[in-house]
Formats: C-alpha cells, sequence, structure tokens
C-alpha cells in the first residue's frame, strides 16, 4: 500500500504531465485517476488477482496511450472562447480570484442549491465565492476583495490548477 506522500507525489506528477487517466496497481490496491473529466477522481480499490509484474505495466501505460491523443484537443476548445470573452485592458483593472490549490470547482454548496455568486453579484472580502475540492476536503474560497464580479471563468466540476483565474472582480 502506498503512504499518503507517495499518492500526493503521483498526484502532482500527473497534474503536471499531459496525461488524462493513471492507474497504478500494486500489493492488492489500484489507484486511478483521471484529470481533464467533469471531476477529478482519485479511488484506492481491493484488486483481487495474482499479478504478475508485467500485467499492472500494461494497465499503467495503455489508458495513457488511449486518451492522451484526444483530451487536449477538446480542452483547448474548452477554453479559447473564454480567452476571447475579456480582452487584456480588460482585465487590467480587475482583481483576479484565484485558486489557491490544484483541485475541482464547485460554484455551489450543493449540487441542488444555487451558486454562491455569478457574473453582476457583490462580494466582500469575507465573502465565499465557490468551494474547490481537493482530496475530499471541500475548501470554502474568500474573495478577499469587495467589489462586483464580471466573470466566472471556471464550471462547475472543472478541474483547476494552483493560481488559476476564477473570478474577474470589479474592485
Amino acid at each position: 500500500m502506498l503512504k499518503v506522500q507517495e499518492i500526493r507525489e503521483l498526484i502532482k506528477l500527473v497534474d503536471q504531465s499531459s496525461i488524462d487517466e493513471f492507474v497504478y496497481e500494486n500489493d492488492g490496491s489500484k489507484i486511478k485517476m483521471k484529470k481533464n473529466g467533469p471531476a477529478t477522481v482519485t479511488t484506492v480499490q481491493p484488486v483481487i488477482q495474482a499479478a504478475a509484474s508485467a500485467a499492472p505495466a500494461a494497465v499503467q501505460t495503455i489508458p495513457v496511450a488511449a486518451v492522451t491523443p484526444t483530451a487536449p484537443a477538446v480542452e483547448v476548445k474548452q477554453e479559447a472562447p473564454k480567452v476571447e470573452t475579456t480582452t487584456e485592458a480588460d482585465t487590467e483593472n480587475l482583481h483576479k480570484i484565484t485558486s489557491p490549490m490544484v483541485g475541482t470547482f464547485y460554484a455551489s454548496p450543493t449540487p441542488d442549491a444555487d451558486a454562491y455568486v455569478k457574473a453582476g453579484s457583490h462580494v466582500t472580502k469575507d465573502s465565499i465565492v465557490c468551494i474547490v475540492e481537493a482530496m475530499k476536503l471541500f475548501n470554502e474560497i474568500e474573495a478577499e476583495v469587495t467589489g462586483e464580479i464580471v466573470e466566472v471563468l471556471a464550471k462547475n466540476g472543472q478541474l483547476v490548477e494552483y493560481g488559476q483565474p476564477l473570478f474577474l472582480v470589479k474592485p
């Protein structure tokens, strides 16, 4: 079984790489990580098999090779309109609320609840604007500035990176 620190290192390596799916099996445990999907999924499940050392290697490389060519193109198409919606001159005077960690962006506290904020909402320093889930911990993100939300840059359920802008706020 992997230690928590080793799992964190695996997550960091997968996050920094161009692969979208990673599967690791060892000593009856299985870890599967996906990114660029509706959510980042990290699971540990017992595996019932007497695995030879060649079998897990095949499981690790096949999903990566199958997913890598198609997923980045889809991600680029999704983000391209966002970059075009706000010009560089517009964003110079706006405050960016950024993600303090790698995780999954959620706009509301529960799936059936209204979003914390949307374009046009007024926020204060202590206003909660979203949740970023990392390793099954839900972290509330505060605005840290008083102003009006101009644009929501992340989609609900989207994987976000450390330092990635989530909102644009007019102070």
